[in-house]
């Protein structure tokens, strides 16, 4: 495997969550069939996405203005709503037909949506139109073909509490295992009920697996995957998942792992209860505002000790797809390039606080905030890496790593055995 991570920038996988689908569609409007040319001649293109709630009031449809006024005959009727609901209604959506000119998409869902036929091939799109997908850092997809692109990225470093490493005689963040190790155990130490770590498994949701086991995988370059299939008991993940058995065994990660969701690991380190955790960038305003005197530090997760190579950084995106069903894919296409463009890419993640998925944007903020700029910093030196992006199933691929998993650090089974159960388990759904 390349270890620079180069060659992955611009194919990076997405994973396919499978969903029911639900009945939600009337809550955003009619579907993109139904968007006829208004009495001016227009073209009516419907963007459904849980961005718009997500941003500053007013800024999300004052870009859509700018595109209206750059590209005359084209309307975007915005069809906004919570990421639950705009998931519901997409996959209500996938099943009828129905779904809205353009969609904003989250990696879990592109694979089962490619397979069902319901998006557009964008690279198809790109071709035909001429557009340059070299300035894109990365894409999503599924056989060979993109089919969504991360319009902004929200990366997973680590957060260090500077107080407790302080008072455990930890001077940095560590850069190594053996580093962050070491640090684990000094701030355990500090006695009560301070951990080192903090590490959410709950099978209920088991992005753990994803944000906080397999990330220690490739931030050293490394890959659970082999030509696009499951490859679990390879050393890179061997390495890991030991090192974290390890780490679990000298008594330094927080208690309740095994029921731990992200927002739990999230309260524990606000609240100073562990001094190190794996997390999203978009929580960085929440800390501050939860615990404004928590002093904290952000770095790259740490590496196997001697590793030189780029390191890959976890995240998620808002993905964006056109919908095969649309009656104006051109028109949809000139949303997308738009929004991927050096200069609005920069203001979209700016307002989300977010890294740009067009290589050539800066976000404002990385120059007014000294956390953000040391994040942006550790996203440009390596690449962002997640392998669950493109996959079948993923969320029941996360569960079923994450039971066998649980069953080896509660020392009912060796690793070893854990992750070849975890290798059949995966190999039966691709």
């Amino acid at each position: 495997m390349d270890n620079s991570g180069r060659g992955r920038r611009n194919a990076i996988k997405l994973v396919g969550a499978a969903a029911a689908a639900t009945t939600l569609l009337a809550m955003a409007g009619c579907s993109s069939n139904s968007a006829a040319p208004s009495d001016g001649g227009d073209v009516t293109i419907e963007f459904a996405q849980w961005w718009e709630p997500e941003l500053p009031d007013g800024q999300f449809r004052a870009l859509m203005d700018t595109f209206e006024q750059e590209n005359p005959g084209i309307k975007v009727d915005l069809v906004s709503g919570p990421y639950a609901s705009t998931k519901e209604q997409l996959f209500a959506g996938a099943a009828s037909g129905t779904m809205p000119d353009v969609v904003g998409l989250d990696g879990a869902w592109v694979s089962d949506f490619a397979q069902q036929g319901v998006i557009a091939d964008l690279s198809k799109l790109m071709s035909d139109s001429g557009y340059d997908e070299s300035q894109l850092a990365s894409q999503i997809k599924v056989d060979g073909s993109t089919y969504m692109i991360p319009v902004v990225n929200f990366v997973y470093p680590m957060f260090t509490n500077d107080a407790l490493l302080s008072q455990a005689g930890v001077s940095a963040p560590p850069s190594t295992r053996t580093e962050f190790a070491d640090a684990a155990k000094k701030i355990k130490a500090l006695g009560g009920d301070v951990s080192g770590w903090v590490l959410p498994l709950s099978l209920e949701a088991p992005n753990g697996v994803q944000n906080d086991v397999m990330s220690w995988v490739w931030a050293s370059g490394g890959s659970m995957l082999k030509d696009g299939k499951p490859d679990l008991t390879n050393k890179d993940v061997t390495s890991a998942t030991d090192y974290i058995q390890q780490l679990w065994n000298d008594g330094v990660i927080a208690p309740g792992s095994f029921t731990m969701k992200e927002q739990d690991k999230v309260e524990e380190f606000t609240n100073g209860r562990v001094g190190m955790m794996i997390d999203s960038l978009a929580h960085i305003n929440l800390i501050r505002e939860s615990n404004p005197d928590l002093k904290f530090s952000i770095s790259a997760i740490p590496a196997e000790d001697g590793f030189t190579g780029e390191r890959g950084i976890p995240y998620a995106s808002w993905g964006i797809g056109v919908a095969e069903n649309s009656e104006h894919k051109d028109a949809a296409f000139k949303l997308v390039s738009f929004l991927m463009g050096k200069d609005v890419n920069s203001q979209l993640s700016t307002m989300a606080k977010a890294f740009p998925g067009n290589t050539e944007s800066v976000p404002d903020f990385v120059n007014d905030d000294a956390l953000f700029k040391t994040a942006f910093d550790i996203y440009k030196a390596g690449y962002p890496a997640n392998e669950f992006t493109g996959l079948p199933v993923a969320e029941e691929l996360m569960r079923q790593f994450g039971e066998q998993f649980q069953s080896a650090l509660d020392g009912q089974q060796s690793m070893k055995d854990a992750l070849q159960k975890a290798q059949d388990e995966w190999t039966s759904k691709f």
